[in-house]
């Protein structure tokens, strides 16, 4: 435990020296304390006092809690973050904490296929595919250029500058040493319609502290449905990783549309200001093996001298690449499967797989339940760790007042 160069007692200059955070103790010890409690629970602390909710809602907590607590929480996304609030889950503690929704559109909506990812004490929401009224024919969805961030230090949401090519269903990835966002591909898909939708190959890289969106050198071939990781080296992303995905669609008698997966990836170097050539990675399934096409999620190395762990779910297996080999290998099974056929949530929180369930059994303790939270459900997790080869698990009661699709749903991990 340590406190950070800047000191408390200076960075606590709003508060009042006759307004003390904990009566009997100096400020700078008793910020030190509060910095401690599982941010979680820190909405529900904020009305307790002024001082509280000034420092609740201040830079110095963030500062504390990077030096001495954070948290590995998950920020979830079960329907068009316009109209329906996100949620904020801390599976240390099984509490769930409201986000305000993000400012709407009147003319805009059914927003999905959007990507969220976390930079610093930011999650941001780019992209997706959505209907809008003043389009024709109305029934037709549209991808989207927007790009929304929200501040943990202020609890608000900011509007930021759009993408230059609309898409959703993209690869995207975080460049923290840069202080960067890169997008790559995507296309106009929307859940109602699981079979059209447009493909782009358009790849763009955000620069946070100028607000700006870059086009970079583009995919070799539309791509849709991918997903991007960096791998690091020196202690910077050296690499740009889209993987999976799918291009064209062939038809099935002639009227089923069908996708063409990609059975490839595909690696872009990072190079200061300018992005790289693409390389393309072979075929990374061997002779005679079925190609799947489950969730992909990575697990970054935390020290940044190894190349990431990547993950895929498929039905109830879990498949590793090997990057040295370009194959995929079986890792291990998921202990314990649905009773009927289910959707899977799939995402990598504090370097352990997190494979997601909703259980809508009721339990005859459990009478006293809403109906709104029987129709929610129950979350059950079987986690995973890759390292120590073991399973553990946990099950919290879902605070939404709507079913909860996890093959829809977005979730993005983030540390404070």
């Amino acid at each position: 435990m340590s406190i950070p160069p800047s000191s408390p007692s200076t960075l606590l200059h709003k508060i009042d020296e006759a307004q003390t955070l904990i009566p009997g103790l100096p400020n700078d010890v008793a910020a030190l304390i509060l910095s401690f409690l599982p941010y979680s629970h820190h909405c529900r602390l904020k009305p307790t006092c002024k001082p509280w909710y000034i420092f609740l809602s201040s830079k110095t907590l963030f500062s504390l809690r990077r030096h001495n607590r954070r948290s590995h929480l998950l920020c979830i996304f079960p329907e068009d973050p316009h109209i329906s609030s996100p949620f904020l889950f801390d599976p240390e503690h099984l509490a769930w904490c409201p986000l305000p929704p993000m400012p709407c559109n009147p003319h805009e909506y059914g927003l999905c296929n959007f990507t969220s990812i976390s930079l610093g004490p930011h999650v941001y929401v780019l992209g997706g595919s959505l209907f809008d009224t003043r389009s024709f024919p109305l029934d037709r969805p549209s991808p989207s250029s927007s790009a929304f961030r929200y501040n943990f230090v202020t609890s608000s949401w900011n509007r930021l500058a759009p993408m230059i090519s609309p898409r959703g269903s993209f690869a995207c990835a975080a460049i923290p040493s840069a202080d960067q966002i890169i997008v790559a591909g995507g296309g106009s898909r929307h859940t109602m319609f699981r079979a059209a939708g447009s493909r782009i190959c358009s790849v763009e890289r955000y620069d946070v502290e100028k607000d700006q969106w870059e086009a970079l050198d583009g995919l070799p071939r539309f791509r849709a449905g991918c997903v991007g990781f960096t791998v690091r080296g020196d202690g910077e992303e050296r690499e740009f990783w889209v993987m999976g995905g799918y291009g064209d669609s062939r038809t099935v008698s002639g009227v089923f549309p069908v996708d063409e997966y990609y059975k490839d990836a595909l690696v872009m170097e990072l190079k200061g200001n300018g992005g790289g050539k693409w390389r393309e990675i072979g075929d990374m399934w061997g002779a005679g093996e079925r190609p799947r096409f489950g969730k992909i999620v990575v697990v970054e190395d935390e020290e940044g001298g190894n190349p990431p762990a990547i993950f895929m779910l498929d039905d109830y297996d879990i498949l590793r690449y090997n990057m040295d080999l370009n194959r995929w290998e079986k890792e291990c099974s998921v202990p314990r499967r649905a009773a009927c056929r289910t959707s899977f949530g799939f995402i990598v929180l504090n370097g352990e797989l997190h494979v997601m369930t909703i259980v809508n059994g009721i339990d005859s303790t459990e009478t006293r339940r809403s109906r709104q939270q029987k129709r929610a459900g129950t979350l059950f997790m079987q986690i995973y760790h890759p390292r120590k080869k073991s399973w553990r698990s946990l099950i919290t009661k879902l605070p939404f007042r709507q079913p909860l699709d996890l093959s829809s749903t977005v979730m993005c991990p983030i540390r404070l």
